[in-house]
C-alpha cells in the first residue's frame, strides 16, 4: 500500500464491534471464528488503522451483566480505548435479539415489552454518551409485520413517534449533546419493516416533536436491497440537512443483506457515493457496517477492514481525478450550458414570471431532438475508474 491510501485519524474511518467482531454465523451454518473480547477488537481495528469504534449497549456489556460485571466491562474498554486513541463516535441499542423483541420493540403490541425497550434505550444511552457518543442510531430490525392481520401500520408508526418524542425528551432533560440517526431498511429479519426506506424516515421525522434533533443513517445495503439508488437518497437526506451518519457496506440488488466489503460489488455506484460525500464536504463518520467473508480468519478480518478503508480513499482519488479530467469537465460543461436566455423565469414564482412564461415560444421538435452525450460521459466515467485514462 502507498501512503497515499494509508487511513488516517482525518478520514473518520469506523467499525462496529459487530463487524470485526462477526463470528460468521449464519441461518445456515455455525460460527466459524472464536469470538474476540470488545478490548481485543478495539485492538484489531487500532492495527488496521480505524479512527473509531461503534457499539450497540450488548456488544459491550452482555444484556444479563450485573451491576458490577457492566462496571469491569466499562472500565477495561475505556483503558483500551486511551490505551488506542480509538474514540466512539456513535452507539446504538439491540432491539432484535432477544425473544423479548420477536414482535418489534417500540411497536410492539406487549406494552410492557415497549416500556422495556425504552427503559433498555435509555440506559444505553447513557452508556454512550459516557464513552463519548454523539450519534446515537435508531434500526427497527423487528420493527415490522410477517401478516398485516398483526398490527395496525398507523397504529404502529403512532408507537415509534412517542417513543422517539420520549427518547428525545429524555436527552434534553440529561442535558446530552446527542443527536439521533434513524436507519431505514424494507425487510429482514422481519417480513417487512415500517419506514423502509430513507424517503419514508425523512417524511416521518417532520411529525415529530423535535425533528431539529433527528436526522438519518442510510445505509448501502438496505438501499440496495429494495432496489434503490443510495446516492439518490443520501443526496435527499444531506439536501435536507439530515445526513447525521451513514453505513458504508455492498450489496447485490434485491438479495438478502449481504454486508459486504465496501466497494466488493456496485463499483461505480460506491465511486459516485465517495465522490458526493467528498464534493459536498460530509465531515461524519465513514462508518462501514459489513463483515469478512464467512471463509475468512481473523487475517482475512482485518484485510476486510483495510480494504474498507483503502477502497473509499482510492475511490476519493477517483473522483479528484475526475472533477480534474479536462475532457470530463469540457463535456460537463457542454452539456450544462445555460445562455442565460431562461434567467428570467428561474427562482421564486411571481404573477409577472408566470405571465412572461406563458407567453413565451419553445421549439418543442429542437428540444427533443439534442443529444445529451451521457453515453460518452459514462464511458470516460468507467475508462478513468478502469485505470485507462
Amino acid at each position: 500500500m502507498t501512503d497515499q491510501y494509508e487511513p488516517r485519524p482525518e478520514h473518520k474511518f469506523t467499525f462496529g464491534l459487530w463487524t470485526v467482531g462477526n463470528i460468521g454465523r449464519d441461518p445456515f451454518g455455525e460460527p466459524v471464528r472464536q469470538p474476540l473480547s470488545p478490548v481485543e477488537l478495539v485492538h484489531l481495528l487500532a492495527e488496521v488503522g480505524a479512527y473509531g469504534v461503534n457499539f450497540h449497549d450488548n456488544d459491550l456489556v452482555p444484556i444479563d451483566a450485573t451491576p458490577a460485571e457492566r462496571d469491569r466491562i466499562v472500565r477495561e474498554f475505556k483503558q483500551a480505548l486511551e490505551e488506542t486513541g480509538l474514540v466512539v463516535p456513535m452507539a446504538t441499542t439491540n432491539l432484535f435479539t432477544d425473544p423479548a423483541f420477536k414482535d418489534g420493540a417500540l411497536t410492539s403490541n406487549d406494552p410492557r415489552v415497549r416500556a422495556y425497550a425504552l427503559q433498555k434505550t435509555m440506559n444505553a444511552i447513557d452508556l454512550g454518551v459516557e464513552l463519548g457518543a454523539k450519534v446515537y442510531v435508531f434500526w427497527g430490525g423487528r420493527e415490522g409485520t410477517e401478516t398485516d392481520a398483526s398490527k395496525d401500520p398507523a397504529g404502529a408508526i403512532k408507537r415509534y413517534r412517542e417513543a422517539i418524542n420520549f427518547l428525545t425528551e429524555y436527552v434534553i432533560d440529561q442535558g446530552y449533546d446527542l443527536r439521533f440517526a434513524l436507519e431505514a431498511k424494507p425487510n429482514e429479519p422481519r417480513g417487512d419493516i415500517f419506514l423502509p426506506t430513507t424517503g419514508a424516515m425523512l417524511a416521518f421525522i417532520e411529525t415529530l416533536d423535535h425533528p431539529e434533533m433527528v436526522g438519518v443513517n442510510p445505509e448501502v445495503a438496505h438501499e440496495h436491497m429494495a432496489g434503490l439508488n443510495f446516492v439518490h437518497a443520501v443526496a435527499q437526506a444531506w439536501e435536507a440537512g439530515k445526513l447525521f451518519h451513514i453505513d458504508l457496506n455492498d450489496q447485490a440488488f434485491g438479495r438478502y443483506d449481504q454486508d459486504f466489503r465496501f466497494g466488493a460489488v456496485n463499483l461505480k455506484s460506491a465511486f459516485f457515493l465517495v465522490k458526493f460525500l467528498e464534493d459536498v464536504g460530509y465531515e461524519g463518520s465513514r462508518h462501514f457496517d459489513a463483515h469478512a467473508y464467512r471463509t475468512e480468519d481473523y487475517e482475512g478480518v482485518k484485510d476486510f477492514a483495510r480494504g474498507c478503508m483503502r477502497t473509499y480513499l482510492i475511490l476519493k482519488e477517483k473522483a479528484r481525478q475526475w472533477n480534474e479530467d479536462p475532457e470530463i469537465q469540457a463535456l460537463l460543461e457542454e452539456i450544462r450550458a445555460d445562455d442565460g436566455s431562461m434567467a428570467a423565469y428561474q427562482g421564486a414564482y411571481s404573477a409577472d414570471k408566470a405571465a412572461a412564461l406563458r407567453a413565451e415560444t419553445f421549439d418543442r421538435v429542437a428540444l427533443g431532438q439534442r443529444g445529451l452525450a451521457y453515453e460518452r460521459l459514462d464511458q470516460l466515467t468507467v475508462e478513468l475508474l478502469l485505470g485507462v485514462r
